[in-house]
């Protein structure tokens, strides 16, 4: 099997950025291999060579991660498994396969202290355990792999699956009155807009040899909002389809109970990703009716 010949492999299975990333594949005429359970398990790792050797891939998309933030906390050695000891056996066998490796990390690797976008090499200080699971994989695959893409974005979505806006959308069913925390900023990440962008970029490092195109690297849609801000505009659009609007009430993180403590302030700087790759992602508000757009056409 010659080189361009070689699939994309993509981990993730049902997540929504592996979904994203499957149709985005498709639809551009490329050969994607979706790898994921039962055919692999990322909580055991020495599952994923053999897969991996089964399909050599060119390039491999992990999209998959452990990614219930709260509950990272009471089952620590299962998210390291996922988020660092899995990704770290994916890049070893980049290494000995001459193939390629784009990884999805997260705004969650730094602990939300500054004042102004966090660039890509900002030192992480992670201030909770599925923090320290993705910051300790993407130091991983920088050990053990040179031709690698470590890409955070943040707060993704969809219009699927379990996340911020389908569970708003669920409350706006069920209740009046919906409080949600307005003291923590990023950038609301539709998976579809993700998607595109991260394939544009692993084309590219794949077609290229020069460094510039290998390394960590910020992915967002434009823009920043708080959690509030977010639910405002969902329920916005959701108005607009004529639906119940419910009442929005803003709160704070300290009278919010979580287990895991999330950054107040983690909003990305993707400008080296635009320089590097000629790749910005709409405004987050632009993100989000193309979102509802594709739920109403589904």
């Amino acid at each position: 099997m010659s080189a361009t010949a070689r699939p994309i492999a993509i981990i993730g299975g049902s997540g929504q950025i592996a979904r994203a990333l499957f149709a985005e594949a498709r639809a551009q005429g490329l050969d994607p291999v979706v790898l994921a359970r039962p055919r692999i398990d990322l909580e055991r790792p020495e599952t994923l060579r053999p897969a991996l050797v089964a399909v050599r891939p060119r390039v491999v998309i992990n999209a998959a991660g452990w990614t219930t933030v709260d509950e990272a906390e009471s089952a620590q050695a299962r998210a390291h498994a996922v988020n660092a000891e899995s990704p770290a056996e994916i890049a070893r066998w980049c290494a000995d396969a001459g193939a390629h490796m784009v990884h999805v990390s997260s705004d969650y690797v730094f602990d939300g202290l500054a004042s102004r976008p966090y660039p890509p090499d900002h030192p992480v200080c992670p201030i909770n355990a599925y923090g320290r699971s993705k910051a300790a994989g993407e130091a991983l695959i920088r050990t053990h792999l040179d031709r690698h893409l470590i890409v955070r974005t943040s707060w993704i979505y969809d219009a699927a699956g379990t996340n911020f806006l389908t569970t708003m959308l669920r409350l706006a069913g069920e209740r009046d009155d919906v409080t949600v925390v307005a003291d923590q900023t990023a950038a609301p990440t539709y998976a579809a807009d993700l998607a595109g962008g991260l394939l544009r970029m692993a084309m590219t490092a794949l077609a290229g040899s020069d460094r510039a195109h290998c390394g960590t690297f910020h992915l967002a849609n434009s823009g920043a909002t708080t959690w509030y801000g977010f639910a405002e505009a969902i329920f916005e659009e959701w108005a607009a389809r004529g639906h119940k609007r419910p009442r929005l009430h803003a709160t704070t993180s300290q009278n919010w109970p979580a287990a895991a403590r999330r950054p107040r302030y983690s909003l990305l700087d993707t400008s080296a990703t635009t320089a590097a790759f000629g790749v910005t992602l709409a405004d987050w508000r632009d993100g989000l009716s193309r979102c509802f757009a594709a739920r109403d056409r589904a």
